[in-house]
């Protein structure tokens, strides 16, 4: 039966601790012993105990061994960083120098410490100056022009819009005055088939027709000496004079 995978923690009894260090540690440099003779290999082993005593082991030296190893871990590594370290600082001063000299251009293009400038620079600043204002110029009136051109596109296009209202408003007038001339000859017809009979003017234009009149008393004007005669008024007939016997 085969043996089981240990397990692999602290131990913690301090006697089995030490004693397994002992034996484990010798082994250890065993190993490394034949494995630089086997292999013709450089090696070196470095063991600090729990109580920090040193094991050191080394087929050529220890020391030989750690400077080969930081010449070939380390100092490549070093030499990286610093020489992107100092890539980022020049690329720094000279973005600072560059800043520097942007303000101070600024500060002379707006009139400020123009003192200790020299006639020259003066002259190439008047220069610069006069480029600036004449692109300003020059921008100020393309835009100016495009703008005219677009009020010109919008104009023709409100022209246009004009001219089909106007059209549309001449089709509807001729479409009404075509009804209007309908209506007019259907009304001229309707008046040759019916005969149009005015009114009188007053109604004592009227001839009179014999009426007659049922239980009408006539009084008489104030101012005459009598009754008169109803049947010499027309031919009107006294109310009395229509009576009818009922039967009961």
């Amino acid at each position: 039966m085969g043996r089981g995978r240990v397990e692999l923690k602290r131990i913690e009894n301090k006697i089995n601790r030490q004693v397994t260090f002992s034996k484990r540690r010798n082994g250890l440099l065993k190993k490394a012993h034949e494995l630089s003779v086997l292999c013709d290999a450089e090696v070196a082993l470095i063991i600090f105990s729990s109580r920090g005593k040193l094991y050191d082991y080394g087929n050529v030296g220890i020391t030989k061994t750690l400077e080969r190893y930081q010449q070939s871990c380390f100092t490549p590594q070093d030499n990286s960083i610093e020489r992107e370290t100092q890539s980022f600082y020049q690329e720094y001063a000279m973005l600072k120098a560059k800043y520097d000299s942007l303000q101070i251009t600024q500060r002379h293009l707006l009139g400020e410490d123009l003192g200790p400038l020299s006639v020259k620079e003066l002259q190439s600043l008047e220069k610069q100056l006069e480029g600036a204002l004449q692109l300003a110029r020059q921008r100020k009136t393309q835009i100016m022009i495009e703008e005219m051109e677009e009020l010109r596109k919008k104009e023709r296009q409100l022209g246009d819009l004009n001219q089909q209202l106007k059209i549309k408003l001449n089709e509807e007038g001729h479409t009404l005055k075509a009804i209007q001339t309908i209506w007019g000859s259907t009304s001229a017809a309707g008046n040759t088939n019916f005969a149009f009979h005015p009114s009188p003017l007053s109604p004592m234009e009227c001839q009179t027709e014999p009426v007659l009149q049922i239980g009408f008393t006539h009084y008489a004007q104030e101012g005459s000496s009598g009754p008169k005669n109803m049947s010499n008024e027309g031919n009107f007939i006294p109310g009395w004079g229509l009576a009818t016997p009922f039967k009961f």
